[in-house]
């Protein structure tokens, strides 16, 4: 069974920070693309960061400074360091991993983690 467990969200003032986690398992992880994602509210969900299985990274114009996608494939976690927060960054923030063996692709989601940035 996989699992994609987040954690590190919460509430934090503008100009703040969080280290967002997420924790796999049921994956080969080391041959997985790791992605976190945002919904804010009333918006679509939208790609804020990804980390190939080679540790090559590509963030979101909207986060390029200020975000940084890392993983652990000791420890089978992503996280998402984010620095100067805003309040529009507020979003349910989620983990996302993508696995390609031979011909199957599987995606799989976590549950996410609310991230709220006051003025």
């Amino acid at each position: 069974q996989v699992q994609l467990v987040e954690s590190g969200g919460g509430l934090v003032q503008a100009g703040g920070s969080l280290r967002l986690s997420c924790a796999a398992s049921g994956i080969i992880f080391s041959l997985s693309a790791m992605s976190w994602y945002r919904r804010a509210p009333g918006k679509q969900r939208e790609l804020v960061a990804a980390i190939t299985s080679g540790g090559m990274t590509n963030c979101a114009d909207f986060v390029k400074g200020r975000f940084t996608i890392s993983r652990d494939n000791a420890k089978r976690t992503v996280y998402l360091q984010m620095e100067d927060l805003k309040p529009e960054d507020t979003a349910i923030y989620y983990c996302n991993a993508k696995v390609a063996l031979g011909i199957v692709r599987s995606e799989y989601w976590g549950q996410g983690t609310q991230v709220t940035v006051s003025s």
